[in-house]
């Protein structure tokens, strides 16, 4: 039992980051919080960048879940290099057996979404549990 967050560095990213561990704390259940961008191509190093934001997330899951006995674990995981966002994040409910996957939404106007697709929209369809889709405040 588990809940996923994917995680950008955006208002959208940081709205799922709560929310998803909020329902982790609720729940009582581990989560896994995944760097869920893409990455960078001229950064020399995405699995270093992706560790060290994750890093910097750290004092802030810890925070929200507590560190004592009774705390639920957590695992802070980086991006998966030349992996599709949404891809990965499916990928990664499934091995976790994931009670609750939880992502943040912008809004698009409709020739955006036609345009470009909707990474969101994949997690929403083929998910393997319910999904969580939060707006920031």
């Amino acid at each position: 039992m588990s809940v996923v967050v994917g995680f950008v560095p955006t208002r959208e990213g940081r709205a799922a980051l709560a929310a998803g561990l909020a329902e982790a704390s609720r729940r009582r259940v581990r989560v896994v919080v995944m760097d869920n961008r893409r990455a960078d191509p001229d950064d020399p190093d995405p699995l270093a960048s992706s560790a060290r934001a994750l890093e910097e997330l750290r004092p802030e899951v810890e925070e929200a879940l507590g560190t004592g006995a009774d705390a639920p674990p957590y695992e802070l995981r980086t991006l998966t290099p030349g992996a599709e966002p949404s891809e990965d994040l499916l990928s990664v409910a499934v091995a976790e057996s994931a009670d609750l996957v939880v992502i943040g939404l912008r809004r698009r106007t409709p020739v955006g979404k036609l345009i470009l697709g909707s990474g969101a929209q994949r997690i929403l369809f083929d998910a393997p549990c319910p999904v969580l889709a939060v707006k920031p405040s």
